[in-house]
């Protein structure tokens, strides 16, 4: 078991650095603050026009802010007409 470990420290450096992540990673960031930005503004419109399947659906499917975008695309026209104009 020890020899097993002993390999893995002797390879460390190979193992950390075989792949740059930093930048996999930082776009990983950037989608998934999108995502809940979007997925945050389509989860309140869709609560706020009382549409309970589309929130629930907003809320179990994960699709990288797609279906948030769809949605709020989609219901554009419909909150227009029902929100109240600002003076």
């Amino acid at each position: 078991m020890m020899e097993n470990l002993s390999i893995l420290a002797q390879n460390k450096d190979f193992l950390m650095n075989a792949y740059n992540m930093n930048s996999v990673m930082g776009f990983l960031l950037i989608v998934a603050i999108v995502d809940v930005v979007f997925r945050g503004f389509a989860m309140w419109r869709a609560a706020r026009m009382e549409k309970k399947s589309w929130f629930i659906a907003l809320l179990v499917i994960n699709s990288m802010a797609i279906l948030p975008i769809i949605f709020l695309l989609m219901t554009n026209q419909e909150y227009k007409k029902r929100s109240p104009k600002a003076p």
